[in-house]
């Protein structure tokens, strides 16, 4: 049942949760720079904004022209030999390789950090959910203790009542005022 065991050790581990609620946390704090950066972009000249991107268009332009120039230059140098082409493609395969590790490296932190992000929003809602019941509990009790307290003092009352009903004497039923008509009998 290794798989089992695998499956459910994966389901179980917050991680992921974490880390996506830590890329969450990341994004509502970079989208709330925007508003800032907007009204820096409102605030400048349009045209100013176009000379802008007008010059670093031409700056990427003269990169890939010389780029192509490289390119163009290694192939050219490229020696004819087979042996020494084999060995440079193992040496960029080995490189590869390397690059790829350290970029797995490097995602591998950057979800690290996210995770722990993460952890501390989950922690810091559940604290703020647990204030909030907490909160909530204490006045339902203060209004569980108001409503024995009246309930004591009506009780305490009608006991009071009752005590002094049992302890005066008896009072004689009070007489009729109004005299009785007489009854017809009906035929």
């Amino acid at each position: 049942m290794p798989i089992t065991d695998d499956l459910r050790k994966t389901l179980s581990d917050p991680t992921p949760l974490y880390a996506l609620a830590g890329a969450g946390d990341l994004a509502v704090e970079k989208l709330r720079e925007v508003p800032e950066k907007a009204a820096t972009l409102a605030g400048t000249d349009r045209k100013v904004v176009q000379e802008r991107a007008a010059a670093r268009l031409q700056e990427a332009q003269a990169r890939l022209t010389e780029a192509q120039a490289k390119v163009t230059e290694t192939v050219n140098a490229l020696p004819s030999d087979f042996k020494s082409l084999q060995e440079k493609a193992q040496d960029l395969a080995l490189q590869s390789v390397g690059r790829a590790a350290e970029l797995a490296v490097k995602a591998r932190e950057v979800y690290d950090e996210l995770a722990e992000r993460g952890k501390v929003v989950v922690d810091r809602q559940r604290k703020e959910t647990s204030d909030e019941i907490v909160g909530i509990a204490a006045k339902a009790e203060a209004k569980a203790d108001a409503f024995a307290a009246e309930v004591d003092q009506v009780e305490a009352e009608e006991k009071a009542t009752n005590e002094t009903a049992a302890d005066a004497p008896a009072k004689p039923a009070a007489k009729r005022t109004t005299p009785r008509k007489p009854t017809t009998p009906k035929a």
